[in-house]
């Protein structure tokens, strides 16, 4: 079994405080890993971003997932209000073991972001979200 690295602990503790002080929420989006036997399944989810604004990024055991929206809504046809709003979401996991890069995928589907990672060694790869 692999043992977590006590920096990661750390940061998390701090991210934890932070978070506690500012009265604010510490992650925005939930995100689920399970252990499928043979590789890390990671679950997010993105309801209202579309494939082409999520960037999925592995470096070692880490993974980093960003999604970026922007919505527009019209209050009247005259435009007597009218709202833009860019939205951006990042998280980091720290995977509990180290995984390949061969056969590495993403998913996204019904606005839940999937990512598959076979266990083994370690590496840096950008993923492209299907």
């Amino acid at each position: 079994m692999a043992r977590r690295d006590p920096f990661d602990e750390l940061g998390e503790t701090i991210e934890d405080l932070n978070a506690a002080f500012e009265g604010g929420e510490r992650h925005p989006t939930p995100v689920d890993v399970a252990d499928t036997g043979d590789a890390y399944e990671v679950r997010t989810d993105l309801p209202g971003y579309d494939r082409d604004g999520i960037d999925v990024e592995l470096d070692g055991r880490t993974l980093r997932v960003r999604a970026e929206r922007e919505t527009e809504r019209s209050v009247t046809e005259r435009y007597v209000r009218r709202e833009r709003h860019h939205e951006s979401i990042e998280r980091a996991v720290t995977l509990p073991g180290d995984v390949q890069e061969a056969g590495t995928s993403a998913r996204h589907e019904n606005g839940v972001l999937t990512v598959r990672l076979p266990k083994d060694g370690p590496n840096e790869e950008h993923i492209a979200v299907e």
